[in-house]
């Protein structure tokens, strides 16, 4: 069945159902755990009281309270209360988190002073875009230069290797301390938190670069330097690029424990804030605004990355493509000691 193919690619007419499924079979289990009662409802959402004092229209209580309060003021000939199956109230139904998604961007803040839920998601991006724009500006080269040449690596490595396994959020008191309290200790956790294992990612990613092109390039007579910067480098991008798609979705796990350091703020404020009402529908939506960020970031990531990166199909037609690219004439390698001719 071309479908399930090992290792290959299914028929471009079944893609785009396939990326449906993806979203729609999560969605079809949600709706179906919400509006099936016998599927799984393991509370009662009181509808009527009936002689129960304490009880109350719009109390939830587990099925077997309920029982036991029907069973009571049965024996005692009172009126028993009336319910209905219902899921605990931190499991919203779709329609709930729908309306509620609506609702959160037209609605005004609760408290005087708090911020709209797009300027949240604002802050946010913000957050994450400088935090990672910093740990890339530092840890893309060492990784290159940890990658390309061992001594280093084994110099620099073991320390990175170190740090990283150093809670983040345990910083979060010390970036206070010296950035303040506004968005730079924020900032300061995502880039702590994503600098050092971008650090060993790139650095693994170059140690992969097909030896033959280094042995291509030495017999044209590369050196050091040269080696690494027209063979590593452009050898690598395209799976550096990916790389670099996959740790961004590291930085936005950071972004949940960064925004609680000092004066909270941003979406995950907003989360917090909503799970204090227990307006858990306005909890998934944000969460749900979360992931469609990430997936609209990733994808057009994704789109770009085919555009710079096409020729990388196939093993054998990125080697041939790579090495027409390197040694095309329009982009000839000099070196003094070697005649410029192919």
């Amino acid at each position: 069945m071309a479908l399930l193919s090992v290792r290959r690619e299914p028929p471009a007419r079944y893609r785009w159902l396939l990326w449906v499924l993806a979203f729609a079979l999560p969605l079809a289990t949600w709706s179906a755990v919400s509006y099936i009662p016998w599927l799984w409802h393991p509370q009662v959402l009181i509808t009527d009281a009936g002689s129960v004092s304490w009880i109350k229209p719009g109390l939830r209580l587990d099925r077997a309270d309920f029982a036991a309060q029907v069973n009571k003021a049965t024996a005692a000939n009172l009126a028993p209360p009336v319910g209905e199956p219902a899921n605990p109230l931190y499991l919203p139904p779709p329609h709930a988190v729908g309306r509620a998604l609506y609702g959160a961007f037209t609605t005004a803040p609760r408290l005087k002073g708090d911020m709209w839920l797009h300027e949240s998601i604002v802050m946010s991006i913000k957050t994450i875009f400088l935090g990672f724009a910093i740990s890339s500006l530092f840890a893309l080269p060492l990784g290159i230069i940890c990658g390309a040449y061992p001594a280093l690596s084994r110099m620099t490595e073991p320390f990175v290797d170190f740090v990283r396994y150093m809670p983040a959020p345990a910083f979060g008191a010390l970036m206070v301390a010296i950035f303040g309290i506004h968005l730079e200790p924020k900032i300061a956790i995502v880039v702590l938190g994503t600098f050092f294992t971008q650090v060993l990612v790139t650095a693994g990613t170059v140690r992969r670069v097909d030896p033959a092109l280094l042995e291509a390039a030495q017999t044209l007579g590369a050196k050091r330097g040269k080696l690494v910067r027209r063979v590593i480098i452009p050898a690598c991008l395209p799976d550096l690029y990916n790389d670099t798609r996959i740790l961004i979705g590291c930085a936005w796990t950071y972004l949940v424990v960064a925004e609680v350091v000092g004066v909270s703020s941003g979406i995950t404020f907003f989360i917090n804030q909503q799970a204090k009402y227990r307006n858990f529908d306005n909890v998934y939506a944000a969460i749900i605004i979360i992931g469609l960020i990430g997936l609209a970031t990733d994808q057009v990531l994704s789109f770009i990355g085919a555009r710079l990166f096409g020729w990388k199909l196939t093993r054998r037609s990125r080697t041939r493509a790579f090495l027409g690219w390197l040694f095309s004439p329009r982009d000839v390698l000099y070196f003094p000691d070697k005649p410029s001719t192919r």
